[in-house]
């Protein structure tokens, strides 16, 4: 996050009571929530955008199926009645959302992304937001995923599908950081 830029948005991906069903299997980072909150009080703090992404599922059963538990926010990452909220259909949260519009309208051209998934729901939006020409940071501490298997049926650790989907954002997408350091920005400015 360069310091010049005053305006920069926070973008919270899917933190739906849903993600914490143990049907999603073993995840990492399990003090995400936490870096997210830190992140979360010092926008408020500082008066910046906030965007709460709510995936809102088209498969009948889902625990994101629209009425369920799962789709209400987690209650400490819950938005404010003043902050904007976005649903989603489909894991990129510019996809038939009017989010870019709505970003472009009060001249936004920097985002910063935490949440979850972070090869599925967290990966597609930084990728659409860096093509769409936004400057992107993932906070990498801020996000979390799940044990995944490859199509040959191996079983990956969160950490590595983790570690794997950063790196590919990192080569064209975003910068890779930690919570630490988006926070300093603003004590330095």
């Amino acid at each position: 996050m360069e310091p010049s830029v005053v305006n920069p948005a926070l973008l919270i991906i899917d933190m739906q009571q849903g993600m914490n069903q143990p049907t999603l299997g073993r995840r990492n980072n399990l003090g995400a929530e936490v870096q997210m909150q830190h992140l979360l009080n010092a926008w408020r703090h500082a008066g910046r955008p906030i965007v709460h992404i709510r995936h809102i599922s088209r498969t009948h059963g889902s625990v994101f199926w629209p009425g369920q538990p799962g789709c209400e926010f987690q209650p400490a990452l819950s938005p404010l009645p003043h902050e904007h909220v976005v649903e989603k259909n489909v894991p990129d949260a510019f996809a038939a959302t009017g989010l870019e519009r709505w970003l472009h309208t009060r001249a936004i051209r920097q985002l910063v992304i935490v949440g979850v998934i972070t090869n599925n729901s967290v990966e597609s939006t930084a990728r659409s937001a860096g093509n769409l020409g936004f400057d992107v940071s993932v906070v990498a501490d801020a996000c979390y995923t799940f044990d995944q298997p490859d199509l040959s049926g191996r079983l990956w650790p969160a950490e590595d599908v983790h570690a794997l989907s950063l790196s590919n954002l990192a080569m064209d997408y975003a910068k890779v950081v930690e919570t630490e350091e988006i926070l300093a920005q603003f004590t330095a400015g």
